[in-house]
């Protein structure tokens, strides 16, 4: 039996299998957009774990499939024997002999990993701690059709090293853009993402230095999920990192705005910009549909080629 592809980080493909995924995506789109009917995952069944919570994530690889020609199977933990304490192997062996492909939405990006190497289909990470690289593939097929390639261009990340600023780290390797993280002391990327991208991404604290002709600024929101205590101790931290006018007035004029959803306007980002011209959140948002849909043809079926 085949091993199969996951797509655990955005380090799981090649930069040219990236590339070509992202315009795969592009295409889907205007097939779907012009009403075309393509089901290549036609009696195909996803699997979907939530361990956390999400709106973007669920609707988007839900719809991915019925358009597919497919279906999806929602487990949260109360659905499941992983919220009973079963072995993460034990699921993995007996899910994976009954779907096609599994999709994961945990907290522990171990648990995701363990779950791979037990699983007989691809498994998707749709969001750990420690990365997201879904919503990296919608972010680069935004910036793709909106600017043209984002290879050598200046991207900075404002706000918290999260798990979407490792994504972001891992994709200024793979798409080949300079990044710069503007965060405060105490909020650093993990040190090993960072130090394996060498000179592809580099802190700077000051917002302004980051956003200074950059090609595109991203932030997120200041406390993630399971971060929620501590949003008055991190309101005070990244008071000064909000993504503002002023903010983006450094920034190349053509530059575009992102955030990954769902967004506090009046925290990291001021109403003005998110809702502003330079914003391109929605099409983002949007982008998880069509770029997932890619994602799983490229897995289940080995295309692009």
């Amino acid at each position: 039996m085949d091993t199969p592809r996951h797509f655990l980080s955005l380090l799981d493909l090649t930069p040219d299998e990236l590339d070509r995924l992202i315009q795969r995506a592009i295409e889907l789109k205007r097939m779907q957009q012009a009403g075309e009917i393509y089901e290549p995952l036609k009696n195909r069944v996803l699997g979907m774990v939530f361990e956390k919570s999400s709106t973007r994530t669920r609707v988007s690889f839900e719809t991915g499939m019925a358009q597919f020609g497919g279906s999806s199977i929602f487990l949260s933990p109360r659905d499941t024997q992983l919220g009973r304490g079963e072995p993460i192997e034990d699921t993995a062996r007996v899910l994976s002999r009954m779907v096609d492909l599994i999709m994961i939405r945990t907290f522990e990006h171990e648990k995701i990993e363990t779950f791979a190497s037990y699983s007989r289909v691809p498994v998707i990470n749709a969001l750990t701690d420690h990365n997201h690289p879904c919503q990296l593939l919608a972010d680069m097929q935004t910036y793709v059709e909106r600017r043209g390639s984002i290879a050598g261009r200046t991207v900075a990340w404002i706000g918290d090293g999260n798990n979407m600023c490792h994504s972001y780290v891992n994709a200024a390797r793979q798409f080949g853009f300079k990044l710069r993280i503007a965060c405060p002391e105490g909020f650093d990327p993990a040190g090993g993402v960072l130090q394996a991208a060498g000179g592809a991404a580099e802190i700077v604290r000051d917002p302004r230095d980051a956003a200074e002709g950059a090609d595109l600024v991203v932030t997120d929101v200041w406390a993630s999920m399971g971060q929620e205590e501590e949003q008055e101790r991190r309101a005070k931290a990244f008071a000064d990192y909000q993504v503002n006018d002023a903010l983006m007035a450094l920034a190349d004029k053509e530059a575009l705005f992102m955030h990954c959803l769902p967004a506090h306007r009046g925290e990291e980002v001021s109403a003005s910009v998110i809702d502003g011209p330079q914003s391109v959140a929605w099409e983002e948002a949007e982008n998880r549909l069509h770029s997932q849909k890619a994602l799983m043809e490229f897995l289940y079926c080995g295309v692009p080629g």
